[in-house]
């Protein structure tokens, strides 16, 4: 005798939540082992919690043409959030160094172009892959990890690589920005503080004038 539709429903729901927390569970399982791995090239422990990417893909705006960069991608939280945006997955191309989370991104999301290369080189690492003004780049890389000038020469190597005003958005667990907010070269803006992300953190967006 079938199951009543409503039945059916909630089943399949609940079979979905359970996959959902499945898939969770064994993301903060890479990263942990990521993090011991790597902890200066991972710079976290968990992946980005949903609120939190949510916030850093609501700077995207999926109606300007064009490609979107993501830097650090890892298991793709982030990702999936631009995808829920609007953006198509044709139009990503995640930049990852750990070859393990470039697998899985590819499985995940397989219209991406997903790239197992150094964010830090920019210029050299999308040689040949973007070919037309990217309309934001996304970065979950643990800046504090690198210098100041190694900060700012990515900053610069984004903005070459976007189109005139488009956001360089970035976040960060630490109460200062993860490259100073005062220059005559960019402006940088901040969201109000994710507090339900674990750690808590905050997203920064800067833009060349």
């Amino acid at each position: 005798m079938p199951l009543p539709r409503r039945s059916t429903a909630k089943a399949i729901a609940l079979s979905r939540f359970a996959e959902e927390r499945r898939d969770l569970f064994e993301d903060e399982a890479r990263f942990l082992r990521s993090w011991f791995e790597r902890p200066l090239v991972t710079g976290a422990v968990t992946p980005s919690g949903r609120l939190l990417a949510r916030t850093m893909a609501s700077y995207v705006d999926p109606g300007l043409p064009g490609p979107v960069i993501e830097l650090g991608p890892g298991t793709g939280p982030v990702t999936d959030a631009l995808v829920r945006r609007g953006i198509a997955p044709e139009r990503l191309v995640l930049v990852e160094y750990n070859p393990d989370f470039c697998e899985l991104l590819r499985r995940r999301f397989p219209g991406a172009t997903v790239l197992r290369g150094d964010a830090y080189r920019m210029r050299e690492t999308l040689r040949g892959i973007v070919s037309e003004p990217a309309i934001a780049t996304i970065s979950s890389l643990p800046l504090f990890t690198k210098p100041l000038e190694q900060r700012l020469d990515l900053l610069e190597e984004a903005h070459d690589l976007m189109r005139p005003s488009a956001p360089f958005v970035q976040f960060t667990y630490a109460v200062v920005p993860p490259i100073p907010a005062r220059s005559s070269r960019y402006t940088a803006s901040r969201s109000n503080k994710v507090w339900l992300n674990l750690p808590p953190a905050r997203v920064w967006v800067y833009r060349r004038p």
